[in-house]
């Protein structure tokens, strides 16, 4: 019971921090904190349903089968067997879980979920005439930003009507830009090379929170890469007999260290955003952090983290 109620503690204390930044960056607005919808762009992290009626293929195929949403009674399209995180943001937020932009009927009145798992920030040819290959599928930032716009455009009566609904809503712009490097360092790039693209990603992704900032956004928050040294797929695939390699909690910190560097690069960028859009808004999520803190308390998920190095 103990447990529990501190897992539940961890997980209402974040809540509390990230509504509080909110309040916090825009002081001169007392509504700051008052949202009246979310849309959101990413990948698997935030992809609701979009995924699955665009039909899976590949890695993603069995998305649309059990174990996937066994705790929902039925497979949803996330990439979970539950909730995501921006399900729970939502709820937080006292508004109905927020429906994928392909669910046909769907009134879209808490929002909008633009998100597509396998999603890239940079573009599908640019990837592929760099010799990075990647899903049929995949959606990349630009293509849910032309989603965005159609939705603006059928659901606005005018310029004006559009501003109003952005300026009262929450923008979800990430995770995003971890499939980049997935496809690439699983298809052999080194770290090394895979550095050069870093700055390319950070862009894709400004671009996007600029473009929402321009049509009335006044609310942003932008996620920042997971440890990907600690994902089962890097430990899997980059497995290794030598034990500096790893640190304390068996991670592989070659990986940890390259989705530091795009963090690094990417907090940098939303400074600079920040500097020039001071009634913004725009909050770093920090993902990598996160996920270490919940490494560490692993225990209080009834989970032992066993390592072998």
């Amino acid at each position: 019971m103990a447990a529990a109620a501190e897992l539940s503690s961890l997980r209402a204390t974040a809540l509390a921090v990230l509504l509080l930044a909110l309040v916090v960056e825009r002081p001169a607005t007392s509504t700051a904190c008052s949202v009246s919808a979310i849309y959101s762009f990413g990948d698997s992290i935030a992809d609701t349903g979009n995924l699955l009626r665009e039909g899976p293929v590949g890695t993603f195929a069995s998305i649309g089968t059990y174990p996937y949403g066994q705790t929902l009674r039925r497979p949803t399209g996330r990439c979970s067997d539950g909730l995501l995180i921006i399900d729970y943001l939502a709820m937080a937020l006292n508004l109905s879980l927020v429906s994928p932009y392909l669910e046909k009927g769907a009134s879209f009145e808490s929002g909008v979920n633009f998100a597509v798992a396998g999603a890239t920030a940079l573009d599908r040819t640019y990837l592929l005439q760099s010799g990075i290959m990647m899903p049929p599928a995949s959606v990349p930032l630009s293509s849910q930003l032309d989603w965005f716009r159609s939705h603006l455009h059928s659901t606005c009566s005018s310029q004006q009507d559009c501003e109003k609904k952005l300026a009262g809503a929450l923008f979800l712009v990430g995770e995003i830009g971890g499939n980049d490097y997935n496809y690439a360092f699983f298809q052999g790039r080194s770290i090394e090379a895979m550095k050069t693209y870093v700055p390319q990603v950070v862009r894709s992704i400004m671009d996007i929170a600029k473009e929402v900032i321009e049509l009335g956004a006044t609310k942003i928050i932008i996620p920042g890469n997971f440890p990907i040294g600690c994902s089962p797929s890097y430990l899997s695939l980059f497995s290794t007999a030598t034990s500096g390699n790893y640190d304390k909690r068996g991670c592989l910190k070659s990986y940890n260290s390259f989705a530091m560097y795009h963090n690094d690069q990417l907090h940098v960028a939303i400074d600079d955003l920040r500097k020039v859009n001071s009634d913004v808004s725009i909050i770093y999520a920090d993902y990598y952090g996160a996920f270490m803190h919940l490494l560490q308390k692993a225990y209080l998920l009834g989970t032992h983290i066993l390592n072998t190095h």
